[in-house]
């Protein structure tokens, strides 16, 4: 089923036992039900306190799809960059591993139509958050574990307006390749000079690679062959596409706007990396 309808069934769902999204109104710290292109999502929101106009921090959280923890996991991040943390739920039914860590790119190795991204559904949150803002937000966003593949796919394939994009502990990631077929790599998606375009842009996105050295460990980690061929764990999987990215960039002469943040002693614990003084270094612009 595509996003847009699964969006339109639930919307259909939701008239039916009358659900009520919340009215415009400047964003809450809580558990809300808000309206996406007509359809319910939750969100859990957290707005620090001393901070009077932070910017926007979406929070994405991993395979549990356990969004409140990762709500309460960024708090010492919003409060000490005073950022407005949105964390949004992307149900397991409706978003399996092939929409939400792979970003609905591909499926069955076919590729799927754009406009049906998962991604897309990442901007159409930020304008809700600037609907109910009132003002036009800049925005970070961070993913741990599974989001942060999400958010992979996100950087390399949409174009965002984002200040900086933070992956985290990711079990696999797009390399920057037209010879590896997405979700894995560019090809299929992009070729020719199309192609070289698009590698040219992800290259030159605001991306952080936020690794623990730690991470090195099998538990409930990628290991499809795709993945594997990145790396034997997560923590050298981050640093082999980092160094081919880089390569790659200076190679071809392009900008290179990633960046690479290790947390020594580290596993694959989102808690230890949101609240580790790296964090922040990830994140700044």
């Amino acid at each position: 089923m595509t996003t847009t309808r699964y969006l339109s069934v639930v919307a259909i769902l939701c008239g039916l036992l009358s659900c009520a999204p919340v009215a415009a109104a400047p964003i809450t710290p809580g558990r809300q039900i808000i309206d996406i292109n007509g359809a319910p999502m939750v969100v859990f929101a957290y707005r620090p306190p001393e901070c009077s106009d932070p910017a926007l921090l979406m929070v994405f959280h991993g395979v549990a799809r356990n969004a409140r923890t990762y709500r309460d996991d960024a708090r010492a991040i919003a409060d000490r960059l005073c950022l407005l943390v949105v964390a949004p739920v992307f149900d397991k039914r409706a978003f399996p591993a092939w929409r939400y860590q792979r970003g609905g790119i591909v499926k069955d190795a076919v590729v799927q139509d754009a406009r049906d991204w998962t991604g897309r559904l990442v901007l159409d949150l930020v304008a809700w958050a600037r609907g109910q803002e009132g003002r036009p937000l800049a925005y970070s966003l961070l993913g741990h574990s599974a989001g942060a593949q999400f958010l992979d796919r996100l950087a390399a394939f949409e174009p965002t307006e984002a200040r900086r994009i933070v992956i985290a502990n990711p079990g696999s990631y797009v390399f920057p390749s037209l010879e590896i077929d997405a979700p894995y790599g560019l090809g299929k998606v992009y070729s020719g000079t199309e192609g070289e375009a698009a590698l040219r842009r992800y290259l030159e996105q605001p991306l952080t690679i936020y690794l623990g050295q730690g991470d090195t460990r099998d538990d409930e980690r990628n290991d499809y062959p795709e993945a594997l061929a990145q790396g034997a764990s997560r923590y050298q999987r981050g640093l082999n596409v980092f160094n081919a990215a880089k390569t790659l960039a200076q190679t071809r002469g392009w900008k290179f706007n990633w960046r690479l943040v290790e947390l020594p002693g580290v596993g694959h614990s989102a808690r230890k990396m949101f609240s580790a003084p790296q964090a922040f270094e990830a994140l700044s612009p």
